[in-house]
């Protein structure tokens, strides 16, 4: 039997993630646009939107783990 070596997060599978991918794949530009501008324009209660360094997105991942409750 062979091992599957995907690691997905809790919840998550290869069906969902092929779900996500097909959305986002078959979006337009102009679509995408308007999905990113209506994010910065409805953020959440007690969340931001930054632009965090390539360099440091590892660390910052990190300690929004270390967060979740």
């Amino acid at each position: 039997m062979r091992e599957n070596k995907n690691k997905f997060p809790p919840g998550w599978d290869e069906e969902r993630v092929q779900r996500i991918l097909a959305y986002y794949e078959s979006q337009t530009e102009e679509e995408a646009v308007a999905e990113d501008e209506a994010a910065y324009e409805h953020e959440y209660e007690g969340q931001t939107i930054m632009e965090v360094p390539k360099e440091l997105v590892p660390k910052v991942r990190d300690l929004i783990a270390q967060h979740q409750v």
